[in-house]
């Protein structure tokens, strides 16, 4: 065990490795429908019915037991209509749900962390584009019927009057954006038949939220109280797909009226064409907030009445910001990051994927695992570091990683095991402590690798608004 801060809190970093009661069972149950998926649902065959079955013995005895059952026979017969198959991605949403819930236990009790007590359910909002979000649920259901191997062009395609409707309602960005990188993904495989590789449980995953998004009532307004307060960065979490681009800050709030710090987050997202890559990223999400450039900076953020939902979303408004004074997040990790309360997790968020908690780590040694893989070992324990998830639009490198006596990062959960994504590292650099973070570029960089990288990205950037505008002007 290491410890974790001054306050004698250990991190029981021996729980990595233990096993999670009822995992592998719950994951069993959700692979055996994924691969019914495979093949789609039109005309299943007897292991496509096994699968459902599995899934909805899975749920007996909940809520949900006798509509699982009843659409897992009906989809076994090749007979399943809208409503049987949104039971059935409510079921596997249900036992992911229970797989995050269990794996958030174990963080839990590995950071010595709980989460903060909810204020209030979401509230209820104006259900928008009901004729175009049932157009989204009739396109989701044919694609299961006809299977990731059954997709052709013409049936992805269908999508894309769908996300055209979708993107002018500004309720419905969410909904539009999942729909398009979705439907990206699948028309750069097609067509199915031909497919060496099915990505199933990712894209059963896309399939499931998509699905339960388009059901009313299901994207609600999250509770949201105004914070005021000193904002303490640790890092950037930058999320890049073919046709879109997310930063999320993760810090500590520290609430001006002396109540517990809480660990928050605030992110800012861009639609991005598959040109802008590397550090140009940074220029299409700076002008939409000024956080960026505070944590480049590293320095605090002042909020005042900045709305802060349960799920520890801040509700980003430039107004209600001011950059403050110098804050180092190895400093803010030691000091503050133990007694800070970890954020709740929205209903439908509950999944494996979007657990993400701030650590820090002290007293490792890196080595290499069999397969090459970088490791972090202490206490007798390894936890594996996802270097795939560091961002090519910062100097942090895998190798800053491995030279590095600490690091701050986000405990993960990925292909069965908690690995480590890496924020920012502390490593020594002739004789001297050098802190060295993945966002350090986001408000801009003398560093000269940085400035080449955005050179090449503005004259890129440059000419693609140029373009657009020359088509606006048409």
């Amino acid at each position: 065990m290491v410890p974790a801060d001054e306050d004698g809190r250990l991190m029981r970093t021996d729980l990595f490795t233990d096993p999670v009661d009822g995992l592998d069972e719950a994951l069993s149950a959700v692979d055996s429908f994924d691969r019914a998926l495979v093949s789609g649902l039109l005309r299943p065959q007897p292991d496509q019915a096994a699968g459902l079955a599995a899934l909805a013995a899975a749920v007996g005895g909940t809520p949900l037991a006798a509509a699982v059952a009843e659409a897992a026979d009906k989809a076994a017969a090749g007979a399943a209509g809208e409503d049987h198959l949104v039971a059935l991605a409510a079921a596997r949403t249900a036992l992911m749900g229970s797989v995050h819930d269990a794996l958030t236990e174990r963080v839990a009790d590995i950071t010595g962390r709980h989460p903060a007590e909810p204020t209030g359910p979401r509230a209820p909002s104006e259900e928008p584009g009901a004729n175009v979000l049932a157009a989204a649920r009739a396109w989701l259901c044919d694609l299961a019927r006809a299977g990731w191997q059954g997709i052709d062009h013409e049936l992805v395609a269908g999508a894309a009057p769908v996300v055209s409707a979708m993107l002018p309602d500004l309720r419905l960005r969410r909904q539009a954006t999942l729909l398009d990188g979705f439907a990206a993904e699948l028309a750069a495989s097609c067509p199915g038949a031909t497919l060496d590789r099915v990505p199933v449980r990712r894209w059963a995953d896309l399939w499931t939220r998509a699905l339960l998004l388009t059901l009313p009532g299901a994207v609600g307004t999250p509770a949201a109280a105004p914070a005021t307060g000193r904002l303490l960065p640790l890092g950037i979490d930058l999320q890049e797909h073919a046709t879109a681009v997310q930063a999320q800050v993760h810090a500590v709030f520290e609430p001006a009226d002396g109540t517990p710090p809480r660990l928050v987050h605030a992110a800012v997202s861009a639609p991005k064409p598959d040109t802008v890559v590397g550090a140009g990223l940074w220029q299409l999400l700076r002008p939409h907030m000024s956080l960026l450039a505070a944590v480049g900076e590293g320095r605090a953020v002042a909020l005042d009445g900045m709305p802060l939902t349960d799920e520890g979303d801040l509700v980003w408004d430039d107004e209600r910001a001011r950059t403050g004074e110098p804050a180092d997040p190895f400093g803010t990790a030691r000091v503050a990051l133990a007694t800070a309360t970890d954020p709740v997790t929205a209903p439908l968020d509950r999944h494996p994927a979007r657990i993400a908690v701030p650590v820090l780590l002290e007293g490792y040694t890196a080595e290499e695992d069999g397969e090459g893989r970088p490791v972090l070992a202490l206490a007798g324990h390894r936890l594996p570091v996802d270097t795939d998830r560091i961002p090519t639009a910062g100097p942090l490198t895998p190798e800053a990683v491995a030279a590095s006596g600490a690091c701050l990062g986000l405990l993960r959960w990925d292909a069965g095991e908690f690995v480590l994504q890496p924020l920012a590292v502390e490593t020594t650099v002739r004789k001297k402590t050098v802190a060295v973070h993945a966002g350090a570029w986001a408000g801009g960089t003398a560093d000269k690798t940085g400035a080449r990288a955005e050179k090449a990205a503005t004259d890129s950037v440059a000419v693609l608004r140029e373009r657009a505008g020359k088509l606006l002007r048409a």
